[in-house]
């Protein structure tokens, strides 16, 4: 059968392939399956999805579309990129989950902040992201850089697969840390990690800069997204964001956590809220040194700028 109904949801074409070998119905069943893990950290927050139509290819969707239900939730916000108000969805419900799954949204990426505080970040969250190449020993590698640099700072994360080929590393928050600390404080604490063995990591912003090592993005925080945690991802096999215990991650790929395989390792449990530690406050030491770092993007700006004239005088 290539319909169903599910909460009352309609969902429709199930049986149409998606992506890469996979069908609309593996989507929906695996998003049904994980609800009860993936809707907490969607809850509440504003929502932006990567959808991928018929014949079209994967476009990342902000706005609510003009079509959508009244029953979903929604929340309105100021987009300063597109000087536009926007109205973003807030995912609280499987009824609202199953809706975005018939609407081919294979991929999830929440805010950092909750629509109901806006008091700040609720998490710092650095993203490792590898060279060129399918081996994810040198992000592991790098994780461990990252892991240092928290335990030396007094703090401590979770770690999740991206989904892609890189690492999340989630460090819980005390309400209250403004955008700018918190943004300040994850550039410090890349700098730090890159620190401990600048061999094996970098926070170089430009990527002929990076010299084959593993970028830690520090570029996370404010009105930004990352990909939830038990998110599928629009790559080949439809891999999931998976959290892994931190003494298992050299022992994994993230090709291992599939939209067919991830739940079933769940068996019940609910690992990226097991593993995560209590709310922390950034240590002050952290934060003044992260204001001292310049906003890796404004660097990379007038750094581009500046080879650009280099460029034009020798050419």
């Amino acid at each position: 059968m290539s319909d169903d109904e599910r909460d009352g949801v309609k969902l429709t074409n199930l049986d149409q392939p998606l992506f890469e070998g996979a069908t609309k119905r593996d989507l929906v069943d695996y998003l049904d399956a994980v609800a009860g893990h993936i809707l907490p950290v969607l809850a509440d927050r504003p929502l932006s999805v990567i959808r991928i139509l018929r014949g079209q290819g994967p476009f990342m969707q902000k706005n609510l579309p003009k079509y959508t239900p009244d029953w979903v939730k929604r929340h309105e916000m100021w987009a300063e990129t597109s000087k536009r108000q926007v109205s973003y969805a807030l995912c609280d419900d499987r009824r609202t989950l199953l809706w975005f799954a018939n609407q081919r949204a294979v991929e999830y990426h929440p805010t950092l902040m909750r629509a109901s505080d806006d008091t700040g970040p609720t998490h710092l969250v650095l993203d490792l992201d590898p060279p060129p190449g399918d081996d994810f020993a040198p992000v592991v590698n790098a994780a461990g850089l990252v892991r240092q640099a928290l335990a030396d700072s007094g703090l401590a994360g979770a770690v999740k697969t991206s989904g892609s080929k890189g690492v999340h590393i989630f460090v819980p928050l005390v309400p209250g840390q403004g955008f700018d600390d918190v943004a300040a404080a994850t550039r410090a604490l890349a700098a730090r990690a890159e620190a401990v063995d600048p061999s094996v990591a970098t926070t170089a912003y430009i990527v002929e800069d990076r010299e084959g090592k593993v970028y830690l993005d520090s570029t996370r925080a404010g009105g930004n997204t990352v990909a939830a945690a038990y998110s599928p991802r629009l790559r080949p096999g439809m891999p999931v964001s998976f959290p892994v215990a931190w003494d298992d991650l050299e022992n994994v790929v993230p090709a291992d956590f599939t939209v067919r395989t991830a739940p079933a390792l769940l068996d019940g449990k609910d690992p990226w809220a097991e593993a995560m530690p209590g709310p922390q406050t950034l240590p002050a030491d952290l934060v003044a040194q992260g204001h001292t770092i310049p906003v890796a993007r404004v660097v990379a700006m007038h750094e581009g700028k500046r080879r650009a004239r280099m460029r034009a005088q020798k050419g």
